[in-house]
């Protein structure tokens, strides 16, 4: 008896350390691709931007602060994209606030507000597109 309850006592102590690491490593990660987000909007390149935010929301690791504070960076260049007039910018910069929130899942579905914020404003875009290049026609 002893013997096997030292055993689970090592699997479970062995179960926490691995999620430990898994969770540290992902947290570590999100705060990278954030970073490389911020120094690529520094710097005025949005694509880079967005891809670095997206990725962060990628990483997502429950009780990150980051996800909310990502998720509003990627929304703030996609309306700014938006009112500057490059729609085409702005859509790629929604669709990847919205995949990203599609890819993380847990025992809940983080980001379903940004992801029906998202479907809108696309829908909205996609409009917009398809009556301007019927007026070129």
């Amino acid at each position: 008896m002893d013997k096997a309850k030292t055993i689970a006592v090592n699997v479970v102590v062995t179960a926490i350390i691995a999620i430990i690491l898994i969770w540290g490593n992902s947290w570590y990660r999100q705060w990278s691709q954030f970073n490389r987000g911020e120094a690529a909007l520094a710097k005025g390149d949005f694509v880079a931007a967005i891809a670095g935010y997206e990725a962060a929301i990628h990483m997502y690791t429950p009780g990150s602060p980051l996800v909310e504070r990502t998720a509003e960076k990627l929304w703030g260049i996609a309306e700014e994209r938006e009112e500057n007039g490059d729609r085409q910018l702005a859509l790629v910069a929604y669709r990847a606030l919205r995949s990203s929130f599609y890819s993380t899942w847990g025992l809940t579905r983080p980001g379903t507000w940004w992801i029906a914020r998202c479907d809108a404003k696309i829908a909205q875009l996609v409009k917009l597109q398809g009556e301007a290049g019927a007026q070129k026609s």
